[in-house]
């Protein structure tokens, strides 16, 4: 069965397809626009250089990389190791910012669109 059959047996019409452009242009999603970019692209930046460190002390600075801190452990496993902490540090502080800041406009944007149909 259709779409279309489905909404002449149930006497409904198809809900209206919402007006994007005004969504997208609305002064709630500019807001959660501006919150996901204020978080997202300082983050981004921060880690691409905390690899790019990483990656230039490794073939720089081989030395500084081979100082020992426990037997076979040196700084430049120890930095590697961090840089997967790092990874999932960032992604439990998303996490904690999206519930708290952008979670709570996307969800009034989201019932605006619902409720318009």
């Amino acid at each position: 069965m259709s779409t279309t059959e489905s909404d002449e047996q149930s006497g409904g019409t198809p809900p209206p397809t919402p007006d994007w452009a005004a969504v997208q242009a609305s002064p709630d999603f500019q807001e959660l626009r501006k919150r996901l970019r204020g978080f997202v692209f300082p983050v981004t930046a921060g880690f691409l250089a905390w690899y790019l460190l990483y990656v230039l002390l490794a073939s720089f600075a081989p030395d500084f990389m081979a100082i020992p801190v426990a037997g076979n452990i040196n700084l430049g496993l120890i930095l590697g190791l961090l840089q997967f902490v790092s990874t999932f540090a960032i992604t439990v502080v998303y996490i904690r910012f999206a519930d708290r800041k952008l979670d709570p406009l996307s969800s009034k944007i989201r019932d605006e669109i619902e409720g318009a149909k």
